[in-house]
């Protein structure tokens, strides 16, 4: 009982339950190693007996981080202050990233009083008491109107907040809290002595009348997230897959505008979204998936189109640089039309070799300034990452190999370390900020081709524990301990994706700062923002090193801090976020990122009636906040779904738990109730047996739902049959190396998938019946 209770204290579940009507208690080994890497030792019987004591007998006056969403009830951590208590609100610096520059705001100091009697209400035709106008200034023991229970002054001196600091705000997209059926509802009544402070991460500072004080981060957060503006359609793709004619070896930034500005200029497209761009951790080889990266912070330079970046033209060594390119070329020969593989590896080497020589051009004074500018806006995060890649290029990728005086960041050994490798570090912090600009050129050129929200990154759930993020940010990753999912219907023996957890406990301590940091790298130029796995913001199922997934537990996180973090630094950078909430989801989680305006995902071989007879969700029953789709990088294709080539796929891998008959039969009932509903709703005009007129009518029934946004696989539109990923396999599978290919498995470049009649007569099913204006020299007389 004292474990289980020392557990709950800290969010470690004790059990869960898979199903309704299964509950699985977690083993004592897994929820003790789960506690030590939250650091608390409860190792054995008296450990558990004095650590909860302690837990128990910690009275604190506010927790690490309080949240409180505007025109919302205030949080019980500040409305149940004891009566007469003084809260200070010290706002964040104008500096931060979404402040406009200028002198810092003032506090707002504020104190909550006992209850006061009411005031007798006026008779008809007398005036009321003068209320002072939004902005004037309130003197030290100026009376505010405060309901029955309390009432309230100022206390600091008389001060006139600045524009933003103390003024009340409305959302981004939604002016009222929600009510239960999702429309407005009316304002919430917070208490009269409480001033809003601007949307913001600023610092409360308690005193009670007896003395006691307490300092906490104050998130301020709008109501909702900014949402789509209407209705819109656009492609789904991972970035390495799409080679155009002048790509190196893998797609690239350059191949991502371009297909942007066609999409949106030619058939009316309103978003393109990729896979995530983190850095990789280098290796011989390095891990192709883009889920497992060395930092979520930072792009991998790896997506830089060459040509573009402006030294490019001024490199004196052209002779060096033409066989760079013919070797490139060779690379994309070998994808394209000899069956390799994308090599990811081979890319770098060249690229690398590339910008070597790109770097020894002087920058302009112009692009200078720039460079300074982003060196000073990323600041230590930025020199962390360029040091840990310098020191990885000397002593290899896991920086648990280094030499001990290395592994710490911060130690007086990676200080003359950081001297003696100044020019790597520069080198490193330049390719950052090149790939910095050409993910702003991609978005820009979605904007100017009238995409209504643009390029949608992806963030994924955690990062390689030997990467860099992991050794400059070690105390706030629980070592030990991985990432990944319990056992379901669908695995039975649960997932572990080898990646460390944040540790809840630090994140609040620290104001959520390391999260917010990343967030506002990742929305800096994006449209909007996809987050893998988007239930993480509730809880994560941690497994500890060295056990089986099926050992794992969940360790819950603070979702309303999470979701404040997140609508804020969305809300400034007036991003859209769409979570991938497929699998097990617990209950409640959904309806929490609805209400906060997080669109959700829905394929649709897995919508059905769950709660009926489990026949197809009919498309007027569908989710309006959602992404919709009709499959992802983890799924098959919507040709291979058709065919059933999934299954014998799998089952030439060795993947099948049942026979392939059973499997075979079982996969085409389910197709068939799809393809007999879009039949009743006459959307397979061409009937049976016609594999791109259903891949059509499964794109039709998207368009009928009222999901927000229509997802559209790139590789559906020229009929490519294998997945990029095919989970459960390792060297069994070439996950994440594939080109884009057609209906026969031939790769197709950007400029062959853009002519293709298919992906046309497919996108006449979504875009919009208007004229587009032909280009000069095609233009009819």
């Amino acid at each position: 009982m004292g474990l289980s209770r020392l557990a709950a204290l800290h969010g470690v579940a004790t059990s869960y339950s898979p199903s309704p009507d299964v509950t699985v208690s977690v083993p004592d080994d897994t929820v003790l190693a789960v506690l030590a890497a939250l650091g608390v030792d409860a190792g054995t019987p008296a450990d558990v007996r004095k650590c909860l004591a302690a837990a128990e007998s910690r009275s604190r006056l506010l927790p690490p981080t309080v949240v409180v969403w505007a025109d919302e009830p205030l949080p019980p951590a500040l409305s149940g202050l004891p009566p007469g208590s003084t809260v200070t609100v010290e706002p964040e610096p104008p500096e931060t990233p979404g402040r406009p520059a200028g002198r810092p705001p003032a506090p707002l100091s504020m104190r909550a009083r006992a209850a006061a009697p009411a005031p007798p209400v006026p008779p008809p035709g007398a005036s009321a008491a003068p209320v002072p106008a939004p902005g004037d200034a309130v003197g030290a023991s100026a009376p505010l109107a405060m309901p029955p229970g309390g009432a309230a002054t100022v206390s600091a001196p008389p001060v006139t907040p600045p524009a933003g600091a103390a003024t009340a705000f409305a959302p981004a997209s939604a002016p009222h809290p929600q009510r239960a059926d999702g429309e407005p509802g009316a304002p919430a009544a917070a208490p009269a002595w409480w001033i809003p402070p601007a949307p913001g991460v600023h610092r409360v500072h308690v005193r009670t009348p007896d003395h006691r004080r307490a300092t906490a981060t104050l998130v301020v957060a709008p109501a909702r997230l900014p949402q789509p503006p209407g209705r819109s359609h656009g492609f789904l793709v991972q970035l390495y897959s799409l080679l155009s004619a002048r790509s190196w070896g893998m797609g690239d930034l350059g191949d991502l505008a371009d297909l942007a500005a066609w999409s949106g200029r030619t058939i009316g497209s309103g978003f393109v979204q990729v896979n995530p761009l983190h850095a990789a951790v280098p290796g011989h080889p390095t891990d192709p998936s883009p889920y497992r990266p060395s930092s979520r912070r930072f792009p991998d330079p790896v997506h830089l189109h060459i040509e573009s970046i402006p030294e490019y033209g001024h490199v004196r060594d052209r002779a060096a640089l033409d066989d760079l390119r013919q070797d490139a070329a060779a690379l994309s020969e070998a994808v394209l039309n000899k069956g390799a593989l994308i090599d990811r590896d081979a890319v770098w080497e060249l690229k690398r070799q590339a910008l070597e020589l790109v770097v020894e051009v002087p920058l302009t004074p112009g692009r200078r300034a720039a460079y300074c500018d982003f060196l000073a806006e990323q600041g230590q995060a930025l020199e962390d990452h360029a040091l840990w890649c310098a020191l990885a290029e000397v002593h290899g990728p896991d920086w648990h190999a280094w030499p001990e005086a290395l592994r710490d960041p911060r130690s007086p050994g990676t200080a003359r370390a950081r001297t003696e490798l100044l020019d790597r570090v520069d080198f490193h912090c330049r390719l950052a900020w090149l790939t910095a600009t050409q993910l702003a050129a991609a978005q820009r050129a979605a904007e100017d081709a009238g995409m209504s929200v643009g390029i949608v990154h992806d963030l994924a759930v955690g990062v390689h524990p030997a990467g860099a993020d992991t050794w400059a940010q070690q105390e706030a990753f629980a070592h030990g301990m991985s990432v990944g999912a319990p056992p379901d219907a669908f695995n039975a023996r649960g997932q572990d994706w080898g990646l460390p957890p944040w540790r809840p406990d630090v994140l609040a301590a620290t104001g959520y700062a390391a999260y917010r940091g990343l967030l506002r790298g990742l929305l800096a130029h994006a449209g909007a923002l996809r987050i893998d796995h988007v239930m993480g913001l509730f809880r994560l199922w941690w497994v500890p090193e060295g056990r089986p997934p099926t050992d794992g537990t969940y360790v819950a996180q603070d979702a309303e801090a999470m979701l404040a973090v997140l609508v804020l630094e969305a809300h400034r950078a007036g991003t859209v976020v769409v979570g991938e909430d497929l699998g097990t989801v617990e209950p409640g989680v959904r309806e929490a990122l609805a209400r906060r305006g997080v669109l959700g995902t829905s394929v649709l071989w897995f919508e059905r009636d769950w709660d009926g007879d489990g026949r197809p969700l009919a498309p007027e029953k569908w989710r309006r906040d959602c992404l919709a789709t009709a499959t992802t990088h983890d799924l098959p294709s919507t040709a291979a779904r058709l065919t059933g080539d999934h299954v014998t796929l799998r089952h030439r891998l060795g993947l099948l738990t049942r026979s392939l008959e059973e499997e075979l039969t079982e996969d085409a009932t389910d197709t068939a109730e799809w393809l007999a509903l879009l039949a009743r709703l006459r959307m397979l005009p061409e009937g049976d047996g016609d594999e791109e007129a259903a891949v059509r009518a499964v794109h039709r029934f998207l368009l009928r739902t009222p999901a927000r946004m229509t997802g559209v696989w790139l590789p559906d539109t020229v009929g490519d049959r294998r997945p990029q990923n095919l989970p459960g396999t390792w060297d069994q599978y070439p996950n994440w190396r594939l080109p884009i290919a057609d209906a026969e498995g031939h790769p197709v470049t950007l400029e062959e998938i853009t002519a293709s009649p298919r992906l046309h007569a497919l996108m006449d099913v979504l875009r919009p019946r208007k004229p587009h204006t032909a280009p000069p020299g095609e233009r009819r007389p």
